[in-house]
C-alpha cells in the first residue's frame, strides 16, 4: 500500500493563497487596461530631408582706412604760396616799309580864303611881301633823289649755308620770310627784322637773319648825288628745298 500524502499546514496555505491572490489582481489591471483605451496609432514618419551644398560668395573687400584728421597746430596760419609768372613779352608793331619816293610837302597859302568858313576863327594875318633870297642843298631823300636799290642778292647755295644746325639735312617745305632792314653806307644791310615768316616752325627767321649778310643794297641818293644811311628796305629771303 502507498503511503498517505502528508497533511499541508497552515503557513503552506497561507502562500499558496498570496500568490493565487496577487496573480488574480494581474488579470484584473490588464483586463482593465485593454477595456479602457484604445491603442494609440503611432505616427507617420517624416519626410526626408533634402540638403544642397552651395559655395557661399566671396566677402567684400574691407573699406579702405580713413586718414585721421589733420589736427591744427598752434602758431599763426601759413602764408599762401604765391606762383610766380614770367609775363609775355608785348607783340611787337608791324613795321610798314618805307616808300621809295616820300610825297612832296602840300604848300602852304597864305591870304584870303575862297570861301567863307560857317563859323568865325583867327585870320592869318595881313599880307607882306618878302625880299630876301637863299642857296644851299638838302641831305633828304627828296623828290628830286633816288630811292634805294638792290645790288646783289644771297644765291640758294648762300642761303643753304647758314641755315641752323638742327635743320640742316632735314627735309623741309619751301618757306618765304620777309625782312626790313636799314642801309648803310658801304651797302650792307643793318638792324634786320622779321616782318612776316611763313610756314613757321621750321627755323626760317634765324636763316633768313643771317642770309642778309650777303644782300648789297645802294642807298638813297639826295638831288646832288649824296648817299643817305639809315634809310629802310625791305627785302624778300626765298628757301627751298635742301640740294636746291
Amino acid at each position: 500500500m502507498k503511503p498517505e500524502p502528508p497533511l499541508l499546514n497552515k503557513d503552506r496555505l497561507r502562500k499558496l493563497g498570496f500568490v493565487a491572490g496577487v496573480t488574480a489582481a494581474h488579470l484584473g489591471v490588464f483586463t482593465i487596461m485593454a477595456r479602457a483605451d484604445p491603442p494609440v496609432p503611432l505616427p507617420d514618419p517624416a519626410p526626408p530631408i533634402s540638403v544642397f551644398l552651395f559655395r557661399p560668395p566671396p566677402p567684400p573687400p574691407p573699406p579702405p582706412p580713413v586718414k585721421p584728421a589733420r589736427t591744427q597746430g598752434g602758431g599763426a596760419p601759413a602764408a599762401p604760396s604765391r606762383i610766380h609768372v614770367t609775363p609775355k613779352p608785348a607783340d611787337k608793331p608791324r613795321e610798314l616799309p618805307a616808300p621809295p619816293v616820300q610825297a612832296p610837302e602840300p604848300a602852304l597859302v597864305v591870304g584870303v580864303a575862297p570861301v567863307a568858313s560857317p563859323a568865325p576863327g583867327m585870320g592869318q594875318g595881313g599880307t607882306g611881301a618878302g625880299t630876301g633870297t637863299g642857296d644851299g642843298d638838302g641831305d633828304g631823300p627828296g623828290s628830286g633823289g633816288t630811292g634805294p636799290m638792290i645790288i646783289r642778292a644771297a644765291t640758294s647755295a648762300e642761303i643753304q649755308s647758314v641755315a641752323p644746325a638742327p635743320a640742316r639735312g632735314v627735309r623741309r617745305p619751301p618757306g618765304r620770310v620777309v625782312v626790313n632792314c636799314v642801309i648803310r653806307i658801304d651797302q650792307r644791310l643793318d638792324d634786320c627784322r622779321i616782318v612776316e615768316e611763313s610756314p613757321r616752325g621750321f627755323g626760317f627767321a634765324e636763316q633768313a637773319l643771317r642770309a642778309t649778310a650777303f644782300f648789297r643794297y645802294r642807298p638813297p641818293m639826295t638831288a646832288s648825288g649824296r648817299p643817305v644811311e639809315g634809310q629802310r628796305v625791305t627785302t624778300f629771303v626765298n628757301m627751298g628745298r635742301p640740294g636746291r
